[in-house]
């Protein structure tokens, strides 16, 4: 199987060129078997590359724009739907190819078995890994949240205390003064009772 890449190498638009430097880059770089089909050059490649592109990936004005991706006759995408399956890390199988031996994707893809409702076993426990984890930040954004609360309160607490104790030494404060107002008169008694 050969992946297919239709450019047009005598392209105007610099978004195109980019594009198409990107796909053909990273196949070159992951070591994947690519030919590079120029449709500008070529009649045959351009007429072809265009009657292959299903309906519904053609763009509103018919003419699908590079770059175009194969396999053998079987349609992949186009740069968006590559680009996508780049950062999904899926582009094996955007691309039909059986990943590298040795790869993540294969190690993951022979652990996996199927469930009955479709799910693979890979993709069921790092959902429950992914809710672990969002639970575990609920609870520690709970416990600052406690702790928050628990300093509130302490420094509310010692504003009460503060209060408390300012309120009690002017307390005692008046009750000393009130004592000595009584003790004053029983001085006056005596001193007259002396007197007399």
């Amino acid at each position: 199987m050969v992946i297919k890449v239709f450019v047009a190498t005598s392209s105007g638009s610099i978004a195109i060129r980019k594009k198409q430097q990107e796909v053909v880059g990273f196949l070159e770089a992951n070591k994947i078997d690519f030919k590079e089909l120029d449709i500008a050059g070529d009649e045959d490649n351009r007429k072809w590359m265009r009657e292959n592109v299903p309906g519904e990936k053609k763009p509103q004005n018919g003419i699908p724009l590079p770059p175009q991706i194969f396999n053998e006759e079987q349609y992949c995408g186009d740069f968006d739907s590559f680009f996508s399956a780049k950062e999904e890390n899926i582009i094996y199988s955007f691309l039909g190819l059986a990943p590298p031996p040795g790869s993540k994707v294969t190690k993951s893809s022979e652990d996996a078995s199927s469930l009955p409702n479709g799910d693979v076993v890979g993709e069921v426990q790092s959902t429950a890994e992914g809710t672990e984890k969002t639970e575990e930040a609920g609870e520690n954004e709970a416990q600052k949240e406690d702790n928050e609360d628990a300093g509130n309160l302490t420094e509310s607490q010692e504003k009460n205390t503060e209060e408390i104790t300012d309120e009690g030494a002017e307390g005692e404060a008046e009750e000393e003064e009130a004592e000595k107002g009584e003790e004053e008169p029983e001085e006056e008694e005596e001193a007259e009772a002396e007197d007399s």
